[in-house]
């Protein structure tokens, strides 16, 4: 798994880090029930503070796309599946979009609409 941040980015280190898990699940590229790297490792790889990556655990945690496991560190969780599935309607409906002419920022609009309505 190969985590990246970009730090002249405008968005927060820990939203990278966390972003880069999200691709790295609906890529297909991590399943439920696998470790993600220790904090430690994140932190020295990434050069950035330990705390940044376990704010980024933590976001992923309370998304429930990661557990955290005494003595196991993060794991993948089960939820894993749903959310490469969802990955891939998200791009037939962006498809969809398209070709109605709807741009991103209004499909995101109207997404956002839906779930807070829902």
């Amino acid at each position: 798994m190969l985590l990246r941040i970009d730090p002249d980015s405008s968005a927060a280190l820990y939203d990278q880090i966390a972003g880069s898990v999200r691709r790295e699940v609906a890529a297909g590229r991590l399943a439920a029930g696998e470790r993600l790297p220790s904090a430690r490792d994140v932190a020295e790889a990434l050069d950035v503070n330990l705390h940044t990556v376990l704010k980024a655990y933590q976001l992923l945690r309370d998304e429930g796309l990661v557990e955290m496991r005494r003595g196991r560190g993060a794991v993948v969780s089960a939820r894993a599946d749903a959310f490469a599935e969802l990955r891939a309607e998200a791009a037939a409906l962006v498809a969809r979009a398209r070709t109605l002419g709807v741009g991103a920022d209004a499909l995101a609009a109207l997404v956002r609409t839906a779930a807070e309505e829902a």
